[in-house]
Protein backbone atom coordinates (compact mmCIF):
# COMPACT_ATOMS: atom_id res chain seq x y z
CA UNK A 1 0.00 0.00 0.00
CA UNK A 2 1.17 3.92 -0.89
CA UNK A 3 0.57 6.14 1.71
CA UNK A 4 -0.69 9.12 1.46
CA UNK A 5 1.17 12.48 1.01
CA UNK A 6 -0.03 15.46 2.56
CA UNK A 7 0.99 18.20 0.48
CA UNK A 8 2.00 20.41 2.98
CA UNK A 9 4.59 18.19 4.42
CA UNK A 10 6.57 18.27 1.32
CA UNK A 11 8.22 21.60 2.64
CA UNK A 12 8.44 23.65 5.38
CA UNK A 13 8.19 22.65 9.19
CA UNK A 14 7.92 18.76 9.64
CA UNK A 15 4.22 17.58 10.29
CA UNK A 16 5.85 16.56 13.62
CA UNK A 17 6.06 19.94 14.98
CA UNK A 18 2.56 20.36 14.25
CA UNK A 19 1.10 16.96 15.93
CA UNK A 20 3.47 17.91 18.55
CA UNK A 21 1.60 21.77 19.04
CA UNK A 22 -1.90 19.81 19.43
CA UNK A 23 -0.54 17.20 21.66
CA UNK A 24 0.17 20.08 23.86
CA UNK A 25 -2.74 21.93 23.88
CA UNK A 26 -4.41 18.66 24.70
CA UNK A 27 -2.27 17.76 27.44
CA UNK A 28 -3.00 21.53 28.75
CA UNK A 29 -6.87 20.69 28.69
CA UNK A 30 -6.04 17.67 30.80
CA UNK A 31 -3.97 19.88 33.55
CA UNK A 32 -6.63 22.49 33.66
CA UNK A 33 -9.09 20.58 35.59
CA UNK A 34 -6.03 18.92 37.77
CA UNK A 35 -4.93 22.24 38.76
CA UNK A 36 -8.07 23.84 39.77
CA UNK A 37 -9.27 21.11 41.91
CA UNK A 38 -7.81 22.72 44.85
CA UNK A 39 -9.33 26.23 44.14
CA UNK A 40 -12.42 24.66 44.16
CA UNK A 41 -12.30 23.16 47.65
CA UNK A 42 -13.59 25.48 49.89
CA UNK A 43 -16.42 27.15 47.44
CA UNK A 44 -17.87 23.52 46.84
CA UNK A 45 -17.84 23.00 50.91
CA UNK A 46 -19.90 26.59 51.88
CA UNK A 47 -22.17 25.85 48.47
CA UNK A 48 -23.10 22.26 48.95
CA UNK A 49 -22.05 21.62 53.31
CA UNK A 50 -20.02 19.04 52.47
CA UNK A 51 -16.73 18.40 54.49
CA UNK A 52 -13.12 18.54 53.32
CA UNK A 53 -13.12 14.61 53.75
CA UNK A 54 -15.82 14.00 51.17
CA UNK A 55 -14.18 16.94 48.76
CA UNK A 56 -10.38 15.67 49.05
CA UNK A 57 -12.41 12.14 48.31
CA UNK A 58 -13.47 12.91 45.12
CA UNK A 59 -10.13 14.58 44.04
CA UNK A 60 -8.60 11.04 45.17
CA UNK A 61 -10.85 9.13 43.19
CA UNK A 62 -10.04 11.48 40.29
CA UNK A 63 -6.42 11.22 40.63
CA UNK A 64 -6.71 7.02 41.47
CA UNK A 65 -9.20 6.59 37.99
CA UNK A 66 -6.87 9.14 36.21
CA UNK A 67 -3.41 6.80 36.84
CA UNK A 68 -5.14 4.03 36.72
CA UNK A 69 -6.65 5.03 32.90
CA UNK A 70 -3.31 5.41 31.63
CA UNK A 71 -1.90 2.36 30.95
CA UNK A 72 -5.38 1.09 28.99
CA UNK A 73 -5.23 4.53 27.06
CA UNK A 74 -1.95 3.90 25.82
CA UNK A 75 -2.82 0.15 24.42
CA UNK A 76 -6.17 1.84 23.01
CA UNK A 77 -3.97 4.13 21.30
CA UNK A 78 -1.28 1.10 19.83
CA UNK A 79 -4.60 -0.76 18.84
CA UNK A 80 -7.28 2.42 17.48
CA UNK A 81 -5.35 5.00 17.14
CA UNK A 82 -4.05 8.15 18.94
CA UNK A 83 -6.24 10.63 16.97
CA UNK A 84 -9.35 8.59 17.70
CA UNK A 85 -8.77 8.32 21.49
CA UNK A 86 -7.45 11.54 22.31
CA UNK A 87 -10.99 13.02 20.30
CA UNK A 88 -12.99 11.04 22.22
CA UNK A 89 -11.52 11.67 25.70
CA UNK A 90 -11.44 15.66 25.27
CA UNK A 91 -14.89 15.23 24.26
CA UNK A 92 -15.54 12.94 28.11
CA UNK A 93 -14.01 15.70 29.73
CA UNK A 94 -15.71 18.19 28.04
CA UNK A 95 -18.86 16.65 29.17
CA UNK A 96 -18.21 15.53 32.38
CA UNK A 97 -16.82 19.02 33.36
CA UNK A 98 -20.56 20.50 32.12
CA UNK A 99 -22.35 18.33 33.84
CA UNK A 100 -20.48 19.44 37.22
CA UNK A 101 -22.92 22.87 36.64
CA UNK A 102 -26.10 20.71 37.61
CA UNK A 103 -24.87 18.19 40.32
CA UNK A 104 -26.51 19.25 43.90
CA UNK A 105 -25.26 15.31 45.54
CA UNK A 106 -21.85 14.58 46.64
CA UNK A 107 -22.54 10.75 45.13
CA UNK A 108 -22.38 13.05 41.88
CA UNK A 109 -19.68 14.95 42.30
CA UNK A 110 -17.60 11.57 42.61
CA UNK A 111 -18.98 10.14 39.86
CA UNK A 112 -18.15 13.17 37.54
CA UNK A 113 -14.92 14.23 39.00
CA UNK A 114 -13.74 10.76 39.57
CA UNK A 115 -14.85 8.80 37.12
CA UNK A 116 -15.80 11.05 33.87
CA UNK A 117 -13.10 13.49 34.39
CA UNK A 118 -10.87 10.91 35.91
CA UNK A 119 -11.13 8.55 32.54
CA UNK A 120 -10.86 11.43 29.95
CA UNK A 121 -7.97 13.04 31.58
CA UNK A 122 -6.46 9.74 31.79
CA UNK A 123 -6.47 9.20 28.42
CA UNK A 124 -4.75 12.46 28.06
CA UNK A 125 -1.91 11.49 30.56
CA UNK A 126 1.56 11.95 30.18
CA UNK A 127 1.66 8.46 28.23
CA UNK A 128 -0.36 10.31 25.57
CA UNK A 129 2.79 12.65 24.94
CA UNK A 130 4.98 9.72 25.32
CA UNK A 131 3.36 8.06 22.45
CA UNK A 132 3.39 10.96 20.30
CA UNK A 133 7.33 11.33 21.09
CA UNK A 134 8.09 7.87 20.52
CA UNK A 135 6.56 7.80 17.17
CA UNK A 136 6.67 11.07 15.41
CA UNK A 137 10.30 11.85 16.48
CA UNK A 138 14.11 10.09 16.84
CA UNK A 139 16.23 12.91 17.78
CA UNK A 140 14.88 15.52 20.31
CA UNK A 141 12.87 13.26 21.63
CA UNK A 142 13.89 13.81 25.67
CA UNK A 143 13.56 17.49 24.71
CA UNK A 144 9.97 17.10 23.45
CA UNK A 145 8.93 14.82 26.37
CA UNK A 146 10.56 17.98 28.54
CA UNK A 147 7.77 20.10 26.57
CA UNK A 148 5.36 17.91 26.96
CA UNK A 149 5.67 16.97 30.95
CA UNK A 150 5.57 21.45 31.69
CA UNK A 151 2.09 21.11 29.69
CA UNK A 152 0.56 20.58 32.91
CA UNK A 153 2.45 23.57 34.21
CA UNK A 154 0.80 25.52 31.34
CA UNK A 155 -2.67 24.66 32.53
CA UNK A 156 -1.92 25.84 35.64
CA UNK A 157 -0.50 28.98 34.08
CA UNK A 158 -3.44 29.52 31.81
CA UNK A 159 -6.33 28.35 33.99
CA UNK A 160 -5.43 28.84 37.64
CA UNK A 161 -5.69 32.54 38.13
CA UNK A 162 -8.76 33.13 35.57
CA UNK A 163 -10.77 30.11 37.77
CA UNK A 164 -9.25 31.62 41.17
CA UNK A 165 -11.12 35.10 40.27
CA UNK A 166 -14.16 33.68 38.78
CA UNK A 167 -14.90 31.15 41.98
CA UNK A 168 -14.36 34.20 43.78
CA UNK A 169 -16.98 36.41 41.62
CA UNK A 170 -19.06 34.62 40.05
CA UNK A 171 -18.67 31.07 41.69
CA UNK A 172 -17.21 27.93 40.82
CA UNK A 173 -19.75 26.59 38.29
CA UNK A 174 -18.37 29.63 35.71
CA UNK A 175 -15.08 27.87 36.12
CA UNK A 176 -16.19 24.54 35.55
CA UNK A 177 -17.48 25.73 32.42
CA UNK A 178 -14.31 27.69 31.28
CA UNK A 179 -12.29 24.15 31.74
CA UNK A 180 -15.02 22.40 30.07
CA UNK A 181 -15.80 24.86 26.82
CA UNK A 182 -11.34 24.34 26.37
CA UNK A 183 -11.67 21.02 26.39
CA UNK A 184 -14.67 21.24 23.50
CA UNK A 185 -12.77 23.70 21.40
CA UNK A 186 -10.11 21.30 21.40
CA UNK A 187 -12.23 18.43 20.04
CA UNK A 188 -12.64 19.15 16.69
CA UNK A 189 -8.84 20.50 16.46
CA UNK A 190 -7.31 17.42 17.51
CA UNK A 191 -9.36 15.68 15.07
CA UNK A 192 -7.92 17.76 11.96
CA UNK A 193 -4.46 17.71 12.86
CA UNK A 194 -3.29 14.73 15.00
CA UNK A 195 -2.53 11.95 13.13
CA UNK A 196 -1.01 8.06 14.43
CA UNK A 197 2.11 7.94 12.82
CA UNK A 198 4.39 9.83 9.94
CA UNK A 199 3.62 6.70 7.53
CA UNK A 200 0.03 7.86 7.68
CA UNK A 201 1.33 11.33 5.85
CA UNK A 202 3.80 9.76 4.09
CA UNK A 203 6.75 10.84 6.29
CA UNK A 204 9.89 9.29 8.59
CA UNK A 205 9.42 10.39 11.98
CA UNK A 206 11.52 13.81 12.76
CA UNK A 207 15.35 13.19 12.57
CA UNK A 208 15.08 9.31 11.36
CA UNK A 209 16.48 8.97 7.73
CA UNK A 210 13.69 10.06 5.32
CA UNK A 211 14.25 7.62 2.42
CA UNK A 212 13.96 3.83 3.07
CA UNK A 213 11.99 3.97 6.70
CA UNK A 214 9.70 1.50 7.76
CA UNK A 215 7.59 2.01 10.91
CA UNK A 216 7.92 -0.67 13.61
CA UNK A 217 5.74 -3.13 14.48
CA UNK A 218 3.51 -2.98 17.80
CA UNK A 219 2.42 -6.30 18.22
CA UNK A 220 0.23 -8.68 17.62
CA UNK A 221 -2.54 -6.65 15.79
CA UNK A 222 -5.45 -9.45 16.54
CA UNK A 223 -4.65 -8.92 20.86
CA UNK A 224 -6.83 -6.84 22.81
CA UNK A 225 -5.69 -3.33 24.10
CA UNK A 226 -6.73 -4.42 27.40
CA UNK A 227 -4.82 -8.02 27.15
CA UNK A 228 -1.91 -6.22 26.10
CA UNK A 229 -1.70 -3.80 28.66
CA UNK A 230 -2.09 -6.43 31.45
CA UNK A 231 0.79 -8.58 29.35
CA UNK A 232 3.28 -5.63 29.73
CA UNK A 233 2.53 -5.22 33.09
CA UNK A 234 3.31 -9.10 33.61
CA UNK A 235 6.44 -9.19 31.80
CA UNK A 236 7.39 -6.03 33.42
CA UNK A 237 6.92 -6.89 37.06
CA UNK A 238 9.86 -9.25 36.97
CA UNK A 239 12.06 -6.43 36.30
CA UNK A 240 13.42 -4.67 39.68
CA UNK A 241 14.11 -1.44 37.16
CA UNK A 242 9.76 -1.53 37.10
CA UNK A 243 9.76 -1.74 40.94
CA UNK A 244 11.66 0.71 41.26
CA UNK A 245 10.35 3.62 39.12
CA UNK A 246 7.19 2.31 40.30
CA UNK A 247 7.66 3.35 44.02
CA UNK A 248 9.72 6.63 43.06
CA UNK A 249 6.89 8.03 40.43
CA UNK A 250 4.29 7.12 43.09
CA UNK A 251 6.09 9.20 45.83
CA UNK A 252 6.43 11.91 42.90
CA UNK A 253 2.67 12.18 42.56
CA UNK A 254 2.54 11.85 46.44
CA UNK A 255 4.53 15.11 46.49
CA UNK A 256 3.44 16.73 43.41
CA UNK A 257 -0.37 16.96 42.53
CA UNK A 258 -1.39 14.92 45.40
CA UNK A 259 0.14 17.08 48.32
CA UNK A 260 0.80 20.76 46.60
CA UNK A 261 -1.84 20.52 43.80
CA UNK A 262 -4.65 19.70 45.92
CA UNK A 263 -3.65 21.24 49.28
CA UNK A 264 -1.32 24.26 48.78
CA UNK A 265 -4.24 26.73 48.38
CA UNK A 266 -6.31 25.66 50.99
CA UNK A 267 -2.83 25.27 53.14
CA UNK A 268 -2.05 29.21 52.54
CA UNK A 269 -6.03 29.63 53.64
CA UNK A 270 -5.27 28.74 57.19
CA UNK A 271 -2.22 30.70 57.30
CA UNK A 272 -4.77 33.68 56.34
CA UNK A 273 -3.21 33.83 52.55
CA UNK A 274 -6.40 34.94 49.91
CA UNK A 275 -7.54 32.29 47.64
CA UNK A 276 -6.20 34.18 44.49
CA UNK A 277 -2.61 35.10 45.85
CA UNK A 278 -1.99 31.40 46.83
CA UNK A 279 -3.42 30.40 43.07
CA UNK A 280 -1.05 32.96 41.28
CA UNK A 281 2.01 31.59 43.85
CA UNK A 282 0.41 27.64 42.43
CA UNK A 283 0.04 29.36 38.85
CA UNK A 284 4.10 30.60 39.33
CA UNK A 285 4.91 27.47 40.44
CA UNK A 286 3.85 26.60 36.77
CA UNK A 287 6.00 29.14 34.87
CA UNK A 288 9.23 28.00 36.83
CA UNK A 289 8.16 24.11 36.15
CA UNK A 290 7.89 24.87 32.18
CA UNK A 291 11.56 25.83 32.64
CA UNK A 292 12.74 23.38 34.73
CA UNK A 293 10.76 20.34 32.67
CA UNK A 294 12.05 21.50 29.33
CA UNK A 295 15.94 21.84 30.62
CA UNK A 296 15.40 18.83 32.13
CA UNK A 297 14.44 17.09 28.74
CA UNK A 298 17.28 18.77 27.47
CA UNK A 299 19.46 17.57 29.97
CA UNK A 300 17.86 13.96 29.53
CA UNK A 301 19.49 13.53 25.98
CA UNK A 302 22.52 13.91 26.82
CA UNK A 303 22.80 12.77 31.15
CA UNK A 304 22.46 9.50 32.77
CA UNK A 305 18.70 9.61 34.24
CA UNK A 306 19.26 8.28 37.39
CA UNK A 307 21.45 10.71 38.48
CA UNK A 308 19.27 13.23 37.18
CA UNK A 309 16.13 11.67 39.29
CA UNK A 310 18.54 10.86 42.19
CA UNK A 311 19.33 15.35 42.44
CA UNK A 312 15.27 16.32 41.63
CA UNK A 313 13.84 13.82 44.46
CA UNK A 314 16.35 14.93 46.77
CA UNK A 315 15.97 18.30 46.28
CA UNK A 316 12.18 18.07 46.23
CA UNK A 317 12.33 16.25 49.66
CA UNK A 318 14.29 19.16 51.15
CA UNK A 319 12.24 21.80 49.83
CA UNK A 320 9.14 20.09 51.30
CA UNK A 321 10.43 20.03 54.85
CA UNK A 322 10.87 24.08 54.98
CA UNK A 323 7.29 24.48 53.79
CA UNK A 324 5.69 24.90 57.26
CA UNK A 325 8.06 27.80 58.25
CA UNK A 326 7.60 29.89 54.73
CA UNK A 327 4.05 30.09 54.77
CA UNK A 328 2.22 33.24 55.56
CA UNK A 329 -0.36 35.54 55.03
CA UNK A 330 1.48 37.33 52.56
CA UNK A 331 4.34 36.48 49.53
CA UNK A 332 7.77 36.93 51.59
CA UNK A 333 11.53 36.43 50.27
CA UNK A 334 11.71 32.46 51.57
CA UNK A 335 8.37 31.67 50.55
CA UNK A 336 9.14 33.57 46.77
CA UNK A 337 12.17 31.12 47.08
CA UNK A 338 10.54 28.23 47.95
CA UNK A 339 8.08 28.65 45.24
CA UNK A 340 11.04 29.10 41.96
CA UNK A 341 12.97 26.19 43.65
CA UNK A 342 9.87 23.71 43.82
CA UNK A 343 8.88 24.92 40.90
CA UNK A 344 11.91 24.24 39.15
CA UNK A 345 11.37 20.45 40.48
CA UNK A 346 7.64 19.81 40.06
CA UNK A 347 7.72 17.66 37.11
CA UNK A 348 11.34 17.30 36.22
CA UNK A 349 11.12 13.67 37.08
CA UNK A 350 9.14 13.04 34.03
CA UNK A 351 11.62 13.08 30.98
CA UNK A 352 14.32 10.71 32.70
CA UNK A 353 11.62 8.38 33.92
CA UNK A 354 10.37 8.08 30.40
CA UNK A 355 13.65 7.90 29.11
CA UNK A 356 14.48 4.88 31.63
CA UNK A 357 11.30 3.01 30.19
CA UNK A 358 12.31 3.15 26.81
CA UNK A 359 15.93 2.05 28.03
CA UNK A 360 14.94 -0.91 29.74
CA UNK A 361 11.73 -2.06 27.87
CA UNK A 362 12.35 -0.91 24.29
CA UNK A 363 10.24 1.35 22.16
CA UNK A 364 7.52 -0.80 21.39
CA UNK A 365 6.05 -1.20 24.93
CA UNK A 366 7.81 1.84 26.53
CA UNK A 367 4.49 3.73 26.40
CA UNK A 368 2.64 1.02 27.98
CA UNK A 369 5.13 0.43 30.91
CA UNK A 370 5.44 4.07 31.17
CA UNK A 371 1.22 4.10 31.49
CA UNK A 372 1.59 1.48 34.06
CA UNK A 373 4.63 3.61 36.31
CA UNK A 374 2.17 6.87 35.91
CA UNK A 375 -0.38 5.10 37.20
CA UNK A 376 1.72 4.66 40.14
CA UNK A 377 2.35 8.14 40.18
CA UNK A 378 -1.58 9.52 40.25
CA UNK A 379 -2.57 6.80 42.81
CA UNK A 380 0.27 8.05 45.21
CA UNK A 381 -1.20 11.12 44.76
CA UNK A 382 -4.73 10.69 45.35
CA UNK A 383 -3.51 8.62 48.52
CA UNK A 384 -1.67 12.01 49.18
CA UNK A 385 -4.69 13.74 48.63
CA UNK A 386 -6.84 12.26 50.86
CA UNK A 387 -3.95 11.24 53.58
CA UNK A 388 -3.46 15.64 53.80
CA UNK A 389 -7.31 16.50 53.98
CA UNK A 390 -7.38 13.68 56.55
CA UNK A 391 -4.47 15.42 58.86
CA UNK A 392 -5.66 18.21 58.08
CA UNK A 393 -9.18 17.44 59.70
CA UNK A 394 -7.75 15.35 62.41
CA UNK A 395 -4.82 17.87 63.45
CA UNK A 396 -6.00 21.12 62.14
CA UNK A 397 -3.11 21.86 60.07
CA UNK A 398 -0.80 20.41 57.14
CA UNK A 399 2.42 19.99 59.30
CA UNK A 400 2.51 16.15 59.01
CA UNK A 401 1.34 16.08 55.48
CA UNK A 402 4.51 18.15 54.50
CA UNK A 403 6.82 15.96 56.95
CA UNK A 404 5.85 13.16 55.41
CA UNK A 405 6.16 13.99 51.79
CA UNK A 406 9.92 15.02 52.29
CA UNK A 407 10.87 12.29 53.91
CA UNK A 408 9.47 10.39 51.11
CA UNK A 409 11.14 12.25 48.27
CA UNK A 410 14.61 11.79 50.31
CA UNK A 411 13.74 7.64 50.06
CA UNK A 412 13.10 7.76 46.28
CA UNK A 413 16.23 10.09 45.67
CA UNK A 414 18.33 6.87 47.25
CA UNK A 415 15.84 4.27 45.20
CA UNK A 416 17.37 5.87 41.52
CA UNK A 417 20.85 4.69 42.60
CA UNK A 418 19.46 0.97 42.72
CA UNK A 419 18.80 1.48 38.57
CA UNK A 420 21.62 -0.08 36.41
CA UNK A 421 23.39 1.79 34.40
CA UNK A 422 22.67 -0.73 31.29
CA UNK A 423 19.24 -3.05 30.93
CA UNK A 424 20.50 -6.60 32.00
CA UNK A 425 17.58 -8.94 30.23
CA UNK A 426 14.93 -7.34 27.84
CA UNK A 427 11.84 -8.06 28.82
CA UNK A 428 11.00 -9.84 25.28
CA UNK A 429 14.24 -12.15 25.66
CA UNK A 430 13.13 -13.27 28.86
CA UNK A 431 9.52 -13.95 28.13
CA UNK A 432 10.84 -16.28 25.45
CA UNK A 433 13.35 -17.93 27.49
CA UNK A 434 10.24 -19.23 29.51
CA UNK A 435 7.95 -20.23 26.60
Amino acid sequence: MTATVDPSTRRGIHRAWWVAGITLLGLISAAAFRSTTGVMLEPLEADFGWSRATTSGAVSLNLIVYGLTAPFAAALMERFGVRLVATLALALVSLAMTATLFMTTAWQLWLLWGFGVGIGTGALALVFGAVVANRWFVTRRGLVVGVFSAASSTGQLVFLPAVAHLTEGPGWRYAAALVGAFALVLVPLTWWLLRDRPADVGLAPYGADPAPYVAEETGDPTEGAAAFAVRVLRESMRSRVFWVLVITFWICGWSTNGLIGTHFVPAAHDHGMPATTSASLLALIGIFDIAGTVASGWLTDRMDSRYLLFAYYGLRGLSLLVVPWVLAATVHPSLFLFIVFYGLDWVATVPPTVALCRQHFGVERSAVVFGWVYAGHMVGAGVAASFAGWVRQEAGDYFAAWMTAGGLCLGAAALCLLIPRHPTVPVETETSAQM
